[in-house]
């Protein structure tokens, strides 16, 4: 078969990749304990014979095919055989409880969905009545399905066998296939992605082959990736980041994706594997800084001595180093001695000794714990991005990372603000149009074809990059005109390891007050090194020693927004400890683990209402969702914290 441009679908680059780069590994998934290795040759083999055994399904041009699991392979072939057959995928949250699953598979008329496993099929078929086009359900993994009802249930490994044998016995089919790949066009929607809902309903973001490849072709040349770099596909597939960072950017530049055994195992599955390219959203990078500093209250006292005089070193000198500029021989020394004995030992630990370039996206990073990274040595940089733009934005060139902005537009991006504060952007990759919306698409973008981010921002005069404050609806004003951004705010608290997640309230108000959750395994491991017994989240959240020892994290941000003569306001009167952690399943997160900043304002009202009238504790019952779907209630009466400001005498605010 003649392999020739333009590669402007993601089969075609299959293919291309297949004819290049036949015996390097494509694929990699670990799987009963062994990594197995599939090359970029047995994939497009695969792909096709896929293609061919959906094809005698049904599946036809126009169809969409949901994907509803984890990171594994057969998943992602799933995507490349459906866009083979010029069908569309339509990726879906695996922890999507039913009701969502139910929405995104409606509304994207769904015809037929590949499934991770038996907790999915089983999602699936609770709610196949609400499914009106569902003509088929194929699965990966086998178990716990023998005894199941198959006249709608195909195995994959059966379907992929079944087109295997109708293309060995029927040339004309193979050439059909072929006939498809090569006939794709770039404007052909090669992907619907729905977005994680912040501001209200999920929105199916359609995007196009070429557009999509175009911008995957010009961040794989940014970053110089190449069939030599491995990733770590762990993100949620339904999520930009995955479709962009791993299968777009895996089939321009034709690396490798490696897929973990499991949630439970991603940890020693990425020490194992060794990325060279890695992205993590804060809250990662965070989850992983907390691990570090669990460890190291637990090592003998000249091992902490050893790790907090090297950081210091690191503070000092790292950043320098990493980007090659002058230091002193001394600092050059003890640098390298710190390396030997922290620095790389920690990387190896976290499984990032191999990565030649990170990234962090989803929403700001803290400076101290965006510095911690670069200190000992990670080329960690942070991005913006949107679905609407196919991901990429903006993102940091090597040798320009500063930690309070996120760099200057991706490579063939347009960006401006508008006079309102908005950023605004065109790029390569942005998106079609919303399925089946035409209004919100209309409303979405401006009359002279910038996208709307929603994000309130503006470019700083002394490096050039984009800076941006919050969600541009988010931004208001204390009652004595000072701004208040909430997620600067909530970055700030969540940099320490004790708190998981902050939503802060103020606008329009007096005085800021803040709602907590703290991080069960840092607080835990505190309590147990301090014999404090609990038998409960909710008993370890309310406990005294807690809130004094989160009172210590809150009072040292109110110091550090002292120094700062416009945020000095800003600083955090009142706190209180959440009695149970805030959770997609009850809709205070998206799926990308976002806080719906005004539903969590709506559910806890009586607490929002104590914090500002001057009230210690408070009353709460609360609906939680189960892993089985089963509901139920929480009560608390949930302790409220006073702090004094830092600078004044004043005392402290009722209600506003």
């Amino acid at each position: 078969m003649a392999i020739g441009g333009p590669f402007d679908t993601f089969p075609k680059l299959l293919l291309r990749n297949a004819a290049q780069f036949g015996s390097r590994p494509a694929f990699r998934h670990k799987d009963l304990g062994i990594w197995q290795t599939w090359t970029w040759a047995q994939v497009a083999e695969i792909v096709r014979a896929y293609a061919a055994g959906l094809q005698r399904l049904g599946l036809q041009p126009g169809d969409t095919i949901a994907i509803v699991g984890s990171n594994r392979p057969k998943l992602y072939w799933t995507m490349m055989a459906a866009q083979t057959l010029r069908a569309i995928p339509v990726p879906v949250y695996s922890d999507a409880v039913a009701d969502e699953l139910a929405y995104v598979l409606a509304h994207a008329d769904v015809k037929f969905v590949a499934a991770q496993d038996q907790e999915q099929v089983d999602k699936i078929l609770s709610v196949s009545d609400r499914v009106p086009h569902l003509h088929k359900i194929v699965y990966d993994e086998p178990r716990g399905l023998d005894d199941y009802d198959h006249s709608r249930l195909t195995a994959i490994h059966d379907v992929i066998e079944d087109g295997r044998s109708a293309l060995a016995a029927d040339a004309a089919l193979g050439g059909q296939i072929d006939e498809f790949i090569w006939q794709g066009d770039g404007s052909d929607i090669s992907i619907i992605l729905y977005t994680s809902g912040t501001t209200g309903t999920s929105k199916g973001v359609m995007l196009s082959a070429r557009r999509c490849i175009d911008a995957a072709t010009d961040t794989t040349r940014f970053d110089r990736l190449t069939e030599d770099d491995v990733v770590f596909a762990y993100l949620p597939l339904a999520w930009v980041g995955d479709h962009y960072l791993n299968y777009a950017q895996g089939l321009v530049a034709g690396f490798c994706m490696a897929c973990p055994e499991s949630g439970e195992t991603i940890e020693q599955d990425r020490r194992e594997i060794g990325p060279t390219f890695y992205f993590a959203p804060p809250r990662g990078f965070e989850a992983m800084l907390t691990r570090v500093m669990i460890r190291m209250e637990d090592a003998a006292a000249i091992k902490r001595s050893m790790f907090n005089y090297f950081l210091g070193i690191a503070r000092r000198h790292g950043e320098s180093i990493l980007t090659g500029k002058p230091v002193p021989l001394s600092g050059r020394l003890l640098y390298a001695l710190g390396r030997l004995m922290v620095y790389e030992p920690v990387k190896n630990v976290l499984g990032l000794s191999r990565v030649r370039v990170a990234y962090t996206a989803g929403e700001a990073i803290g400076p101290d714990l965006f510095a911690f990274y670069r200190s000992i040595g990670l080329n960690l940089k942070q991005l913006y991005g949107q679905t609407e733009a196919f991901l990429y934005v903006t993102c940091q060139p090597d040798g320009e990372i500063y930690s309070d902005t996120v760099g200057p537009a991706a490579p063939n991006v347009d960006i401006r603000i508008a006079e309102s504060g908005e950023v605004q952007f065109r790029s390569p990759g942005m998106f079609v149009g919303y399925f089946k919306d035409q209004a919100k698409t209309a409303e979405a973008m401006t009359s002279d074809g910038y996208v709307k981010t929603g994000d309130a921002g503006f470019f700083d005069e002394k490096t050039g990059h984009l800076k941006i404050i919050d969600r541009a609806k988010d931004v208001g004003r204390l009652a004595d005109g000072t701004i208040f951004a909430p997620k600067y705010l909530e970055n700030k608290l969540k940099f320490f390891p004790n708190i998981k997640e902050v939503v802060v309230y103020g606008d329009s108000r007096e005085f800021v007050c803040a709602i907590l959750n703290i991080d069960p395994a840092a607080v835990a491991n505190w309590a147990e090194r301090n014999n404090i017994a609990y038998g409960s989240y909710q008993e370890l959240a309310g406990h005294p020693l807690v809130y004094d020892m989160v009172a210590k994290d809150v009072a040292a941000v109110n110091r550090s927004l002292a120094e700062e003569k416009v945020m000095a306001s800003a600083q955090i009167r009142r706190f209180l400890i959440l009695h149970k952690q805030l959770d997609a399943d009850d809709g205070e997160l998206t799926r990308t683990l976002k806080v719906r900043r005004g539903f969590v304002a709506e559910r806890y009202a009586p607490l929002i209402t104590a914090l500002y009238d001057g009230s210690h504790e408070a009353d709460i019952s609360t609906e939680v969702t189960f892993e089985d779907g089963r509901k139920g209630v929480i009560a608390a009466r949930v302790k409220i914290r006073d702090l004094q400001p830092v600078g004044t005498t004043e005392p402290l605010g009722k209600a506003a």
